[in-house]
């Protein structure tokens, strides 16, 4: 796992860092980082695009021309 080599290239096993993050949780009262919660503008994006409703531009090119406006 991706996971267990990075923390294997720092000296620590997976138990290592649990230990470490439920130290931490214990000490601070808290989580050792901001947990990713999407807003209702997300969770709606995230939502149409489950739906399919994507739209693609293709290319960067053809993204920087939509954004930017067609030009004649």
């Amino acid at each position: 796992m991706e996971a267990t080599a990075a923390l294997s290239a720092t000296g620590l096993t997976v138990s290592d860092a649990f230990r470490l993050m439920m130290i931490r949780i214990a000490n601070d009262q808290a989580l050792p980082f901001d947990p990713l919660i999407p807003n209702e503008e997300t969770i709606d994006a995230m939502e149409s695009v489950r739906r399919g409703e994507l739209t693609s531009a293709g290319s960067p090119e053809n993204l920087l021309t939509s954004l930017n406006g067609a030009e004649d």
